[in-house]
């Protein structure tokens, strides 16, 4: 399958329907399968999804890709439905919250993707560029400090995906959202300086 040529309509759904279970799957922590067998629960053949994802780190690789495209339209339909600070609010508490609804798909994915450089380097960008959006139109609202970049905010939701396998990690992480977003709000930004 090459990227040009556009899928017709039954071998996307058959895509779509490998996709769909496979999210399902990896989200229950059911990495162990025999590969073959997420054809079988897609209901459809062995050669469709070899045809598709030749290896499971393929298929692994597509639901990240995937699950980082959500977050990126999630985080444009925030900017253009609520004010900058409140849709800079909301996507990082809503990167947290679905962090704890999916741990079974992070933890697969996690597992899956160690050689996938490439797409790991290109959903980092992706999300830095949909959190840039969002702290650009925040600065221009007026309501964060220009004086902290993207970096610092990918690397507090990095160190939240890390550290997030013990109890209470919902908390935290809540914690630490409350914290970044303390910290990039100019209501008590001179008291700090």
């Amino acid at each position: 399958m090459t990227a040009d040529k556009p899928l017709r309509a039954d071998a996307r759904r058959n895509r779509d329907a490998l996709l769909a279970k496979a999210r399902e799957l990896f989200d229950q922590g059911c990495f162990d399968l025999r590969f073959d067998d997420f054809a079988k629960l897609a209901g459809v053949g062995t050669g469709t999804l070899y045809r598709h994802f030749p290896t499971r780190e393929a298929l692994a690789e597509a639901v990240y890709r995937e699950e980082v495209a959500a977050m990126c339209d999630r985080a444009r339909e925030l900017q253009d439905t609520l004010p900058a600070d409140e849709a800079l609010a909301a996507f990082l508490r809503g990167f947290v919250s679905h962090l704890d609804a999916h741990r079974g798909l992070a933890d697969t994915l996690a597992a899956l993707m160690t050689t996938r450089t490439e797409a790991l380097t290109e959903g980092g960008q992706a999300l830095s560029q949909a959190i840039t959006g969002l702290l650009d139109a925040a600065r221009k609202a007026g309501t964060v400090r220009d004086d902290v970049g993207v970096g610092a905010v990918m690397m507090a939701l990095q160190g939240i995906c890390a550290a997030y396998n013990h109890p209470g990690s919902a908390n935290d992480a809540d914690g630490v959202i409350t914290l970044v977003l303390d910290g990039l709000s100019l209501k008590g930004a001179d008291s700090r300086r």
